[in-house]
């Protein structure tokens, strides 16, 4: 696994309008994004393998730093890491499970999972050796993924922090000006999907967001 190269600060996960996702990626790549997952729901199989294709090559191209996942796919990923810059998976909880995906993509692949409840954190530490980091959430109710899970807000997460073996990755209608409050309750990064597609400036918001982890990070002498 490649957790210890994995820079989870500043994590965009793709959204809306589709014809804007490749150049919005690719901004926040060159702004210090270490992390971007293709997501486009509803989208076919098909779609989604050009999709993850196009923003691949702008990402790399932009940062060859910044790792690119796909969105609950494992076939997709394993169909195009090696030959793409590709690197990798986020699964859900309804997915499939971390260890065979683990298997199919090799040891190589980064691999998240999504959890956001206490019981949820402690179940993934189940998959702690096969998986690379854990996204929690919503920080705030968001429009764009619905569960039944209540907000987190900020206190929500050194509980969780805690009790996870591996990173933590807050996601839930997370904005800049939330980065550096985040960083502290012990996150290893945030995942932000609407305010990057929002932005005017997606480069200046991703460097905006890692600048604050490393605040955060200075003030607490935490290397994460």
């Amino acid at each position: 696994m490649s957790a210890n190269q994995l820079d989870l600060r500043c994590y965009h996960v793709t959204g809306a309008p589709r014809e804007k996702v490749v150049q919005v990626a690719a901004a926040a790549a060159a702004g210090g994004a270490g992390v971007i997952q293709v997501r486009s729901k509803p989208i076919s199989v098909r779609d989604l393998t050009e999709l993850a294709i196009d923003v691949a090559a702008a990402v790399e191209e932009a940062n060859p730093a910044t790792r690119v996942l796909i969105d609950d796919r494992v076939d997709v990923a394993a169909a195009l890491m090696g030959e793409h810059h590709i690197h990798g998976v986020h699964i859900g909880q309804d997915d499939l499970d971390p260890r065979l995906a683990r298997q199919v993509l090799g040891e190589d692949a980064i691999i998240g999972l999504t959890t956001g409840t206490l019981e949820l954190v402690q179940g993934a530490n189940e998959y702690a050796e096969v998986i690379d980091y854990i996204g929690a959430g919503p920080f705030r109710p968001t429009p764009t993924k619905t569960s039944a899970r209540a907000p987190l807000g900020l206190e929500g997460y050194p509980p969780l922090v805690a009790a996870s073996a591996v990173p933590v990755v807050a996601i839930g209608d997370v904005q800049a000006a939330d980065a550096e409050a985040l960083a502290e309750t012990g996150v290893a990064g945030v995942a932000i999907v609407r305010a990057f597609m929002d932005s005017h400036d997606p480069s200046a918001l991703a460097t905006t967001v890692v600048r604050a982890f490393d605040r955060a990070n200075a003030a607490t002498g935490s290397h994460a």
